[in-house]
């Protein structure tokens, strides 16, 4: 008995339905990235609330601890924030004592990010964040650098082409 060889029609119809498989929502890897980073906030809120620190504030200091004094635009550089969304959160820390913004001698229009005492204080009371984090994943340590260098290339690619897609136009 031969085998009937598919239509043109139906293979149309796989080919659409293949297609429109892609717009499931489980199957947006948008929708990935954004759900997990959701859930690493929420994770990350019962962990820094006993240290008075939101999520972006813990990532401030991250940032401080590795460099202190430094530029209010390599800051957000670094965090990928923009100064409107970056400014008020500075102010906030430095209301709270954990940083301090100054002008630059040599240039006035620079605006400097120094750590206070308090707030290198904090790195201390901190110290148990990332292996408390890593913990409730549940992977192992070289999975997880494997999976941030991962998510690091796959941000660095996609910045490089909507970087490439803004200088086309």
């Amino acid at each position: 008995m031969a085998t009937r060889k598919p239509s043109t029609a139906t293979k149309k119809a796989a080919k659409a339905a293949d297609k429109a498989a892609f717009l499931r929502l489980d199957n947006q890897l948008c929708f990935a990235l954004y759900s997990s980073s959701l859930a690493m906030t929420k994770l990350y809120k019962p962990v820094l609330s006993p240290l008075g620190l939101t999520y972006p504030q813990y990532l401030v200091l991250l940032v401080l601890w590795e460099t202190d004094s430094i530029g209010v635009s390599e800051l957000g550089a670094r965090l990928f924030l923009d100064s409107g969304t970056l400014t008020p959160l500075l102010k906030r820390m430095e209301a709270a004592q954990w940083l301090r913004r100054q002008r630059a001698l040599d240039d006035e229009r620079r605006v400097i990010v120094t750590l206070t005492p308090a707030g290198d204080t904090l790195r201390h009371e901190a110290i148990d964040v990332p292996a408390h984090v890593a913990c409730a994943t549940g992977c192992k340590i070289p999975e997880l650098i494997a999976l941030t260098a991962q998510l690091q290339r796959l941000r660095d690619q996609v910045m490089r082409s909507t970087d490439d897609s803004a200088a086309a136009l």
